[in-house]
């Protein structure tokens, strides 16, 4: 699990591409130090398994599914990308629930100044519009963001200059594709009413699904 804290900005050194996988070998803070063969980590919002380590790189292997779901696919040699590590159990927790599991790829409509922040309005799937409220969290290119205004399947994130100094948001133009993964809270809410749809909600329903614990 990540917070949606950007950590570095990597640098992508290398794409090795074969039938089933992309290998991207990513230059790091981290490549020699802080992170493990076998350690989960968050590249642009899409959770990794470092599979080797360099002096000061990293490999991960990407599948084509996970390709096929993200903007890793557009990513060449040179481009930078936000480095999280997995969040360590005693570590604090800064952003919100981040998974690493990209729900899918936004679009960037709009970008405006407002102050010293900037305003993006970003278009998604249709069905991904139903988990987003105002106020709520997003991760954007794996950066936990909070939900400025939300009208159909367009939304808004106001980003402050020091996200844009700590991450590759301020590199983002118009029409540049990111990817989008929404608040895990409520896909959870959606499950569990789903399931209750046709149930009388009483308090040993409550009680069996773990909403509420026993005296």
């Amino acid at each position: 699990m990540f917070t949606g804290i950007i950590e570095d900005i990597g640098l992508i050194s290398d794409i090795r591409k074969s039938g089933g996988k992309w290998e991207f070998c990513i230059k790091t803070v981290f490549g020699g130090r802080g992170i493990n063969e076998g350690d989960s980590i968050a590249v642009d919002g899409v959770c990794l398994t470092v599979t080797k380590l360099a002096k000061d790189m990293f490999y991960a292997d990407a599948s084509l599914e996970t390709l096929s779901l993200t903007t890793l696919k557009d990513k060449k040699t040179g481009s930078r990308v936000n480095i999280e590590r997995a969040m360590a159990s005693d570590g604090r927790f800064g952003g919100h629930f981040v998974m690493g599991h990209v729900d899918g790829i936004g679009t960037i409509t709009n970008i405006s100044k407002e102050g010293d922040s900037i305003r993006l309005e970003v278009e998604i799937p249709p069905d991904l519009s139903r988990y987003i409220v105002r106020k709520g969290s997003i991760a954007i290119n794996g950066i936990s963001l909070t939900v400025n205004e939300q009208r159909g399947n367009m939304f808004s994130v106001n980003i402050i200059p020091f996200t844009v100094s700590k991450s590759t948001i301020g590199e983002i133009n118009v029409r540049n594709k990111v990817n989008i993964e929404t608040d895990i809270i409520g896909k959870y809410i959606e499950s569990f009413v789903d399931k209750v749809s046709k149930k009388e909600i009483t308090m040993n329903l409550l009680y069996e699904q773990g909403f509420i614990k026993g005296e």
